[in-house]
């Protein structure tokens, strides 16, 4: 057997999803980062896959996109304890929710207006592995795109503000608990990991602060940071 590695970029929500849950597990995992302009070149072992992040296991078996690694990495380290409930419609439909729901509502945040893309694309371009000129491309021609045509255009269709949007997503989601710390009820379950992974993905960025303003998901937020290893 050799070491199980996770190719991921530093920024990737999908990446910060499987993250959590291996240092959940406290797994002897290798994080290799990829170069953000050349991953066609980085993942070329998955066959065209072309995505991060990208999971090998100790065995060598390849397994690609987040929600599929999170339940392989479950079924083969942890007996699948916390997908046990798959198959369940709350489960389900939670963990299809937050994959389309939470997935959608973090570019807005970081890329919301002007000034805020600015200030994620050049943090980006410092957390990221590129070359020196990409760098730098990226760090000051990166941002009229991702607000002007990408970030804009969800906003405007959404309706509500980045700050409403994501109160609203952690409203409802902290909403399910039954009176629980967790989804998963006393002890967080896959759909906390996933959930978890897109919040935390926001958290090397100022725009965290607007999370930060909401009381019962930043209670959850922080009980499940205290799961990490």
């Amino acid at each position: 057997m050799s070491q199980a590695t996770l190719h991921v970029l530093q920024t990737c929500p999908f990446c910060w999803k499987v993250r959590g849950l291996v240092e959940h597990l406290g797994l002897d995992v290798q994080e290799v980062q990829v170069n953000a302009m050349r991953t066609k070149k980085d993942l070329a072992f998955t066959n065209g896959w072309n995505k991060v992040p990208v999971f090998t296991d100790d065995e060598g078996e390849v397994v690609v996109d987040s929600t599929p690694i999170m339940v392989h990495i479950d079924k083969k380290y942890n007996n699948g304890t916390l997908s046990k409930h798959s198959g369940d419609e709350r489960y389900d439909s939670m963990l299809a929710h937050i994959d389309e729901a939470w997935k959608r509502a973090t570019i807005p945040i970081l890329y919301g207006s002007l000034g805020t893309a600015l200030s994620t694309t050049r943090r980006v371009s410092k957390l990221e592995k590129f070359g020196f000129i990409s760098r730098r491309l990226y760090a000051w021609a990166g941002f009229p795109v991702m607000w002007g045509i990408i970030a804009r255009k969800r906003v405007k269709k959404d309706g509500r503000t980045p700050k409403k949007l994501w109160h609203d997503l952690l409203t409802e989601y902290t909403s399910t608990f039954e009176g629980h710390s967790f989804f998963g009820g006393q002890e967080p379950n896959l759909v906390d990991f996933a959930a978890f992974g897109y919040m935390r993905s926001i958290s090397p960025f100022k725009q965290f602060k607007i999370l930060e303003e909401h009381e019962h998901g930043m209670r959850w937020y922080n009980a499940m940071k205290s799961k990490l290893k």
